[in-house]
């Protein structure tokens, strides 16, 4: 027979990138506070994290998961069908379907099993997902493990999802299913449109808004609320581990929907639930983005105030107005050395390259809290001007 690790002593490209100095993966953080973090005895400019809020330092959030802690304990040592169920988990549940608009909705342990559980609970062989190519890859995985057809439309083309749904046998069930905000390149789904091709050809229509949640609409419900669309989408997903400061995810919808992925979600039935500790800051997370919309609102200035430093620079960047702002540079080979020079001046991005994105899209992630003052925004534009010349990409 042949190894099955031989793959493995072939696989040298990150050894490869680490004798380089252009390894930019798995780097330890010895201390966060939120928009500053310290790396190699560094302290840095925290510009790649999805703490979006700022919330994960918050008194009230750390609050929370301490109160949960100790009436709880660490874990609840078992699945949610079984014996995780806490009362707690039910508190959030009943708080995250009213705020989302929703009769129903369960939380699972990560977002990532969220998305796995709902679709590959919910669809089955027969059944078609019609899914944007830049779909997260927990919604690909969602759908293939179900064993459900899957057809492809290009990234937000919804000419092409129309073509795609019309071919489908209307005896089939088909589902579209798109992010909300997308996660690398920081653009949002064409929602309205989507909601009329579902309307016009009888599919059901599924939001993974892991990055919407807290940060896009007026009461930070998410990008369906930002397009006045909630009553149309008929299943929303999301996570904690972003605007909510924790880690876990849900998802909402009709009530019969729900508790048929409560009882066929393998995800979700067989790994331990959420972490009381979870718990708890996710509810005092949710408290802060129902009851304050100011940090909100300065997250999108800072948003706003880097966008237009780096168009003024001559970087070409992300025009939507989400948090995630991608600055585009299209060589692997230029982007890495990028990265690293920003991280060495104290800028801490995330280098994407590919299969995250298209070859030609390469990219540098930045990602943006309300916790970044405007002297932070302009010591970052600062650093972007001085290496952007260094690279000679502007």
């Amino acid at each position: 027979m042949g190894d099955l690790f031989q793959r493995c002593r072939d696989y040298t490209i990150t050894d490869d990138a680490r004798a380089m100095g252009l390894y930019p993966y798995f780097l330890p953080i010895s201390d966060n506070d939120g928009p500053e973090v310290v790396i190699d005895g560094q302290r840095r400019l925290m510009l790649g994290s999805n703490n979006y809020l700022g919330l994960s330092t918050h008194p009230h959030v750390r609050q929370g998961a301490i109160d949960a802690l100790e009436k709880y304990g660490t874990s609840c040592s078992g699945s949610r069908f079984l014996n995780g169920t806490l009362v707690l988990h039910e508190e959030l549940e009943g708080r995250l379907a009213a705020f989302l608009r929703k009769p129903a909705a369960s939380v699972i342990s990560t977002g990532y099993q969220t998305n796995l559980a709902t679709l590959g609970g919910l669809l089955q062989r027969d059944d078609v997902a019609v899914m944007d190519k830049q779909n997260h890859a927990s919604l690909y995985e969602g759908v293939m493990i179900s064993r459900c057809r899957i057809k492809r439309y290009e990234h937000l083309d919804t000419a092409e999802c129309d073509a795609v749904l019309g071919a489908i046998n209307p005896a089939k069930n088909a589902a579209i299913i798109t992010d909300g905000v997308f996660s690398m390149e920081g653009d949002l789904a064409p929602l309205p449109e989507l909601v009329a091709l579902k309307e016009k050809h009888g599919a059901r229509l599924f939001v993974d808004d892991a990055h919407g949640l807290g940060t896009m609409g007026a009461n930070g419900r998410g990008t369906c609320e930002h397009y006045g669309v909630e009553d149309q989408v008929d299943v929303v997903m999301g996570t904690f581990s972003k605007s909510f400061a924790s880690l876990g995810g849900v998802v909402a919808g009709p009530r019969e929907v729900i508790e048929f992925i409560k009882h066929h979600g393998r995800s979700l039935i067989y790994s331990a639930s959420m972490a009381p500790a979870n718990v708890g800051a996710a509810l005092a997370a949710l408290d802060l983005i129902e009851g304050d919309p100011e940090p909100r609102q300065r997250l999108h200035a800072n948003v706003k105030r880097m966008r237009d430093g780096l168009i003024q620079l001559g970087f070409k960047v992300g025009e939507t107005e989400t948090p995630v702002l991608p600055i585009y540079i299209g060589e692997e080979m230029r982007m890495l050395p990028f990265w690293k020079m920003l991280f060495d001046e104290g800028v801490y991005t995330n280098a994407v390259i590919p299969p995250a994105v298209a070859p030609e899209d390469t990219l540098i992630r930045t990602s943006f809290m309300a916790s970044h003052t405007p002297e932070m925004i302009d010591r970052a534009l600062s650093i972007f001007e001085r290496v952007g010349k260094l690279a000679q990409l502007i």
